[in-house]
């Protein structure tokens, strides 16, 4: 058997072109390209339906937090037709935007779905990737091996494809329910009148604590950091809304590329200092009337970079949620007069009703900091004073290893057999946030070194969806077969990176921007933090420039 050869099956490998694993507004929008480009491609995705994130994010509350048109995909035949009817889609109406993008697009019949891959081998003769996935067979549950052979793999896996659940002591004896959100089972749970605690405060442990605060019995909430969470405003649309208006929509779409976030709208022109005190606080009095994301992408230009002007928007944001807590102590729990760090540095969650939660009688807020979960027990939760919370259920909302676990925990061995695991251990070294020196034809979006965190979902995967695709292009038309990032390219972009990240509060909050949510990370910046804009243009120069930091080849 060859190096590059799968163990002896009972048949060969599937032969493509492009292999895209993942199957989100990433891997559909370049699935439909491929295909219109003439190339056999195909999807493999572990879940058993469309949407990515939205396929796996069915807890109470599941919402996004980009406002539409934003959040959609720019494909002609999809945007015409559709309608929304919340500014923020939950998870239903998103998964029934993903089954609408099936009637239009007839994506299904290249996904494979139930369909996880485990590993990739790079075969340096041929050219190609050989790739092994288990593919779980319905409905006995066992899984068989599936090998491919692609030319090129694509992973759009997206930012949050490997759960983090602590590792807390006695978790296997709790007798109760428990789940990350992330793996909320499908069909749904009753936790009406049962006692729940929910430990993390972060984008899903919001949603997830506002929507089980008025049902539930007894709401134990574990708190490490207060989340500085923004109103969202939400409100029901229609079919004459501006939201679903269709004129200009092309031009919207490009305007998204043009800006920091990835937004329609973007950062105001002026920084802090250049505007009055009264101009400043009437400026943030209307971002806080309108609601959501806008707080932040709309706010001053030096918002994220200068300590003093956050430090006011931070009390100004402080005297706002702390108007809506009775309780003085549970003013300071929630909003702190100290901040816990610079505001919009950290994931921003968007709520309804989560402070009035905690107005509550049934709700009650544990400080991890003051007193930190000691192990699990049969009944509930014990903290290190003794205290033992009886629960009936557990909603873990502790966040994921993001940006690089989804990528890590897949065993790709490149030129060299190592694993881009390995490579990775100790600090990410891309190249555009899209490739990796050592693993040649493969190419990742929505990851690290990109502006992922800091972007509008669909816009990020369209961006570098639309580089991968006119690349593959590109080498087709010049008889080319391999594609490698250079080393000393890598390293430039990593430097760049980490110089973008220092111009701002970045690196003074403890979060998965940084890597530093997971315990034996390496801590370091791991988003592009100049701007959308910015980072489509300098991808599309080095593309002009002949792939530039590229080692491009046929075959021998």
């Amino acid at each position: 058997m060859s190096p590059g050869a799968p163990p002896a099956s009972p048949s060969p490998p599937l032969s493509l072109d492009i292999l895209v694993v993942g199957c989100g507004f990433g891997g559909i929008y370049q699935l439909h390209h491929f295909r219109k480009l003439g190339y056999s491609v195909k999807i493999f995705d572990a879940a058993s339906n469309l949407g990515g994130i939205w396929y796996w994010n069915c807890y109470p509350g599941a919402r996004v937090d980009s406002e539409v048109p934003n959040y959609e995909l720019s494909i002609p035949e999809l945007w015409k037709d559709w309608t929304w009817t919340e500014k923020y889609p939950g998870w239903m109406e998103l998964r029934q935007y993903f089954e609408y993008v099936e009637e239009k697009l007839d994506v299904k019949k290249d996904i494979q779905f139930n369909t996880r891959v485990v590993g990739a081998t790079w075969d340096e003769e041929q050219h190609e990737w050989l790739i092994e996935a288990q593919a779980r067979m319905n409905p006995t549950g066992a899984s068989t091996t599936v090998w491919v052979r692609a030319r090129f793999l694509v992973l759009c896996v997206g930012f949050a494809a490997k759960p983090y659940i602590p590792n807390y002591k006695s978790l296997e004896t709790f007798q109760g329910i428990l789940h990350h959100t992330s793996q909320w089972p499908q069909a749904g749970l009753d936790l009406h009148g049962k006692r729940v605690g929910v430990i993390g405060t972060g984008a899903s442990g919001v949603q997830v604590i506002q929507e089980l605060g008025p049902e539930v019995s007894q709401l134990t909430v574990f708190q490490r950091t207060p989340n500085l969470a923004l109103p969202m405003r939400q409100v029901k649309i229609d079919g004459d809304s501006v939201m679903n208006s269709k004129d200009s929509r092309t031009e919207m779409y490009e305007q998204r590329r043009k800006t920091v976030g990835g937004f329609f709208y973007d950062r105001h022109h002026r920084r802090g200092p250049e505007a009055t005190p009264e101009e400043r606080l009437a400026h943030l009095e209307q971002l806080w009337a309108n609601g959501g994301l806008r707080f932040l992408h709309q706010n001053f230009y030096d918002l994220r970079m200068n300590q003093e002007l956050n430090d006011e928007v931070y009390e100004f944001w402080r005297r706002k949620v702390r108007e809506r807590i009775h309780d003085p102590i549970m003013q300071e729990k929630l909003a702190p007069t100290i901040p816990p760090h610079p505001i919009g540095v950290k994931r921003a969650s968007l709520e309804q009703n989560y402070y009035e939660v905690f107005n509550q009688p049934n709700a009650t807020l544990i400080d991890l900091e003051e007193c930190p979960i000691a192990e699990m027990t049969p009944q509930g939760i014990k903290t290190a004073d003794g205290t033992v919370h009886e629960l009936d259920a557990i909603v873990m909302a502790t966040g994921f290893d993001s940006l690089t676990g989804g990528i890590t925990q897949i065993d790709f061995k490149g030129v060299d057999g190592g694993s881009i695991a390995e490579k990775w251990k100790n600090g990410v070294h891309s190249y555009l946030g899209m490739t990796s020196a050592g693993f040649p034809n493969m190419f990742f979006v929505y990851g690290p070194q990109a502006p992922t965190a800091f972007c509008n979902g669909p816009t990020c995967g369209e961006i570098q969806g639309d580089w991968i695709i006119d690349c593959i292009k590109y080498m087709a038309t010049n008889q080319l077969t391999r594609i490698e990032a250079k080393v000393d390219a890598e390293e430039h972009w990593r430097q760049k990176i980490f110089e973008l990240s220092a111009q701002g509060l970045w690196g003074k909050a403890r979060s998965w921007y940084m890597g530093s949510n997971i315990p034996s990370k390496a801590v370091e910046p791991l988003n592009w933090a100049g701007g959308v804009q910015a980072y489509n243009e300098l991808c599309m120069e080095k593309a002009k420039r002949g792939y530039e930091g590229f080692v491009l080849s046929g075959r021998p």
